[in-house]
């Protein structure tokens, strides 16, 4: 049976923490910020943790291959 290969864009965006969840870096922080409040550029940074119901298709994707 072959392994099972990192899916490269899933490795590009997401990283599995020590205890399994999956963080990832928001969406809409890179560009056209003019129009966007400082309150939500704000609460932009830095990174998000996923949904428990997805974190078992992004560890799939990612074959323990994270970072």
């Amino acid at each position: 049976m072959p392994k099972q290969k990192t899916h490269k864009g899933t490795k590009k965006r997401f990283r599995l923490t020590a205890k399994g969840k999956v963080k990832h870096r928001r969406s809409g922080t890179s560009h056209l910020q003019v129009r966007v409040s400082s309150k939500r550029k704000r609460n932009l940074r830095g990174t998000g943790v996923l949904a428990k119901s997805d974190t078992a298709n992004i560890a799939e994707a990612l074959a323990s291959n994270s970072y």
